[in-house]
Parts: C-alpha cells; structure tokens; sequence
C-alpha cells in the first residue's frame, strides 16, 4: 500500500473543520514534503514524526529511499499547529504497510508528537470532538491530557494515548486503550471571594444582584477603597451555576485559546485584563485571529477596573458587542464571528484623585480636570451600561454589621433567571436573559400598570430618557419584577430601575 488516509481537524477561529491528511510514496530519492498551506510548525513536522516513530521501533521517515508526499486538504486553507503530528505518523505507518487491518475512515487523529514519541497536549481539542461529532465520526484518538474536556461530548468514543509506542499496540489488538468514560459535569459552587465577606455596602449589594438575575452592565464609582474591586470580585458567587449547555459554549472558547488546561469551565469565567490591554486583546483579533477577552468572558463577566484609564479606542470597540452579544473579526481572507454574551461589570473613581464628593476627604482636582478625566468614558457607551450607582465609603457601624447569606442571595437570582428563561421559552424566543431581549421583544413581552406608563410620561417629558435608555430601564424594570415574583411592572419596578441608573456626582 503507498497511499493512505487519516482525518484530523483545523481550527478557523473557535469553529474546527475537518481535513484529510493523504500520505503517497513515489519513486525517488528520499523526500519528504508536507503540502496544502502549512505554516512553519506544520512544516517542521517532519522531525518531530521522524524521530517518534524511530524512537517507537519502527522505520521512520528519513529511512526511506522514497519521495512522500503528505497533502493536507482542502489545500486552499491554511494550516497552522503541531496538533497534526499524530494524523501524519499514522498516515505514514499506513502507507509503508508497518500498520495494517487498520480502519480510519471513521476515526479522528489529534496530538503532538515529542521526540521520544509521547503525546503533548494540544489546543481545541473540545472543538475538534464535537466537530467529529457532528461529522458521523466514531473515535477520536486524543492525547491522554485533554481526555477530561473531550468527554463532555456524548456519542463519540474518545481514546485517551499517552504515546505512539501506546497506540500501536491498540492498532495491534496487543493492549486496547479503553474509551474515556463520560465526564458527568458538575458546576464548582466554591469562590475565591464569597459576597458574603462583604460587610456593609448593602445599596451596592442590592444593585450587583437585580445585575445578576438579569445580565445587566453595571458600573460602580467612588472613592478608593471604598469596596468597588471587592464587589465585583464577588458578582460570581450570586450567579446561577454554570449549566452543561454555557459549559461547552465557554469551554469552546477557551479550548480554541490553549486555556483549559485539559479540563472543562465549572464556573462562569471571571475575566480582568489590565487597562493597558490592546483593542486585539481585547476584542480579538492578531495575524490568525483568536478569541479576545470579551469572548473568553462569554456567559460570565467581564471585569474593566479603573475603566478611564483603558484606551478610548477599546472602550469605544465595546459598544457593539455588548449590543449584539457578538464580534466580528475581518481579515483579508475571510471574516471570523466570536461570540461576547458577557456581563460588563466596570469601576471608576469619580475624578483623577478619587475623591470628589468624599465626605471626609477634599478632592483637590479643579473642575477641567475633572470633566476631562469623565469624557474619557463616552456618552454612547455609558447609554449601554444598564445600572450605574456610587459606592461611598463605608462607616464603621457597617463594617461591623453581619453580612447577608451568599446562598440566599444565589437563589434569589436563581429563581429570577428561571423565570425568565419559562417566559422565552413560552414565547418561542432562543435567549437567556432580560438584558438580550431587543426593543420587539420588550414590546411583547413587557406589562406596565397605570403608575409605570405614568412614571415613564414624566422622565420623558423632562427629557431624562432616550429611546435607547427608555427599552434599557424596562429591562431592568422586568428584572426587578422577576425578583419579586410579579408579572407585571408597576411604579415602584421603574422608580428602582431609574434610581439604579443614575450617578449623582
């Protein structure tokens, strides 16, 4: 036999597409070419696959008086990674006849090769399984690191290999390597810091959980060290576990980006870059485009401390994720969507010392210097942000104050995200919670009483409320609802939900 095939996987941003590794021998002298746009660690396979297979008893490559050929196809599509070493060795050993009785045509091949002919690791590896999946496929043989993140999908044999030598044996029939089990998912309810550890600030609290229960954007700004950091630290220990369904969806993500580690996401991610992150780190992009901060923190929260102080630039690129729960990441040779349905928790003191409006300490800023240092966060990203409230400085009878029961406060938002999600599915609508919901579904789905449409007359009359700003209070008039339990707004959801938007500096 001088001709074989295996199948592995490319990934085309967190997506994977399936590709034929074929190996032919030729007439000549010894050659070995891999071709069908590979990149520079594709291209060094060949000494990598030369030496495992020596290093494994076998006749590698570089003994052959032939010319190989290992065409990865569609050619048209570039490919980058080592993750292919194992599909080429396989393809060889095939091709020379040192592997026979072998059946590939329903088998995936993902893993870098080590010289000694052990697997490494390798990124995607999630993507690459559903994708087999999804292809009718019905082993995928992996390395023995990622066989936790591959098991989450059901319907696929997932063969765990530790090295070639290992997976020749299987081949054989001399030691069978049996299928991973099944990973039972189980949510993590443990937190680096609980919301229960928080003693006072009981206004911030009550804001982090109407929040919560209904995805919204919030933005906390006072004085330091007045808890703004410590709140949003704690956001996650008042969202409702992470669901089978959200894990995959993140696990995707960060598989694609090399940050699983050879597990699965069993918290909602919590993410907090720097300020001086670029807008590629940020929203995504780079030569091969991966998945930006905004898309890592998808179905969790995104954490922007001392929020003038990023870029205006990055700052601007936010406003259009955070209103379609999307990015779109253009290059020349094609256009890569990630998705970016994430929780924008931000914090900002009020001015450059921190101290405007402090009750004990005088801000020595003058007046220019404070409206610059507040221009620096526009007008149409602050419409995005739902809730916007000030954290003050906390007294002393509040620091010793207990604190409220983190538990209690989980299933409250618990209750309220079950609500929401019986009122879509009810209706027919694919969402998850109040802030997705676009100005027609608010307009189908949302009740007013008298006193709500009256309410709402008067801050329109006065000029408080643009059309934008009008559908983002409803949204979050309904998540104070669902919190009570009421299936209609009254004056009191809106009063709440417009004091919740309001910074008095």
């Amino acid at each position: 036999m001088n001709l074989s095939k295996v199948f592995s996987a490319e990934l085309i941003g967190i997506e994977a597409c399936l590709i034929e590794v074929e190996t032919d021998l030729g007439v000549g002298l010894h050659e070995l070419n891999i071709v069908g746009l590979a990149d520079k660690a594709l291209s060094e396979a060949r000494e990598r696959v030369s030496s495992a297979i020596k290093n494994s008893g076998l006749k590698p490559p570089n003994r052959e008086n032939r010319k190989i050929t290992v065409n990865l196809a569609p050619a048209d599509l570039k490919k980058a990674g080592s993750h292919y070493d194992l599909a080429i060795a396989i393809g060889y050993l095939l091709a020379t006849g040192q592997v026979s009785k072998f059946e590939t045509g329903d088998k995936v091949f993902i893993g870098e090769l080590a010289l000694d002919g052990s697997i490494r690791p390798a990124a995607g590896v999630l993507n690459f399984a559903l994708l087999a999946k999804k292809q009718g496929f019905k082993q995928v043989f992996i390395p023995k690191a990622n066989a936790s993140e591959a098991a989450l999908v059901r319907g696929i044999g997932v063969i765990p290999v530790n090295t070639l030598s290992e997976l020749l044996n299987h081949i054989d029939g001399m030691n069978e390597i049996p299928a991973h089990p099944y990973t039972e998912f189980a949510p993590e309810t443990r937190y680096s810091i609980d919301i229960s550890e928080i003693r006072g600030q009981e206004a911030a609290k009550r804001a982090l959980v109407v929040a919560a229960a209904g995805g919204h954007n919030i933005l906390m700004s006072g004085p330091p060290g007045s808890g703004k950091t410590m709140l949003a630290e704690s956001i996650n220990s008042i969202l409702p576990p992470l669901t089978l369904r959200e894990s995959i969806e993140t696990s995707k993500i960060w598989s694609a980006a090399n940050l699983l580690n050879g597990k699965y996401l069993t918290q909602r991610p919590f993410r907090s870059p720097h300020h001086t992150a670029s807008s590629a780190a940020i929203i995504g992009g780079g030569q091969n485009p991966r998945p930006g901060e905004i898309s890592l923190a998808h179905r969790g929260v995104l954490f922007l401390d001392e929020l003038p102080e990023f870029k205006r630039d990055v700052l601007e690129s936010l406003r259009q994720p955070l209103e379609s729960g999307s990015v779109t990441v253009s290059r020349a040779r094609n256009s890569l969507v990630f998705p970016a349905k994430f929780m924008l928790v931000a914090a900002m003191n009020p001015c450059p010392c921190g101290f405007l409006g402090d009750e004990e300490k005088e801000c020595r800023c003058t007046a220019s210097e404070i409206y610059r240092y507040q221009k620096k966060i526009s007008g149409p990203l602050l419409d995005r942000i739902d809730i916007q409230i000030n954290v003050p400085r906390m007294k002393l009878d509040s620091l010793l104050r207990p604190s409220n029961d983190s538990s209690n406060l989980r299933d409250t938002v618990t209750a309220a995200r079950l609500r929401q999600r019986e009122r879509f599915k009810n209706n027919g609508i694919p969402l998850f919670t109040n802030s997705e919901m676009s100005s027609k579904i608010c307009e189908q789905l949302i009740k007013l009483d008298r006193g709500a449409l009256s309410f709402l007359k008067s801050a329109f009359d006065q000029s408080l409320l643009g059309a934008r700003g009008y559908f983002r209070l409803l949204k979050t008039a309904l998540t104070i609802a669902d919190l009570e339990g009421a299936a209609t707004i009254s004056e009191a959801h809106i009063a709440e939900a417009f004091h919740l938007r309001l910074r008095e500096e």
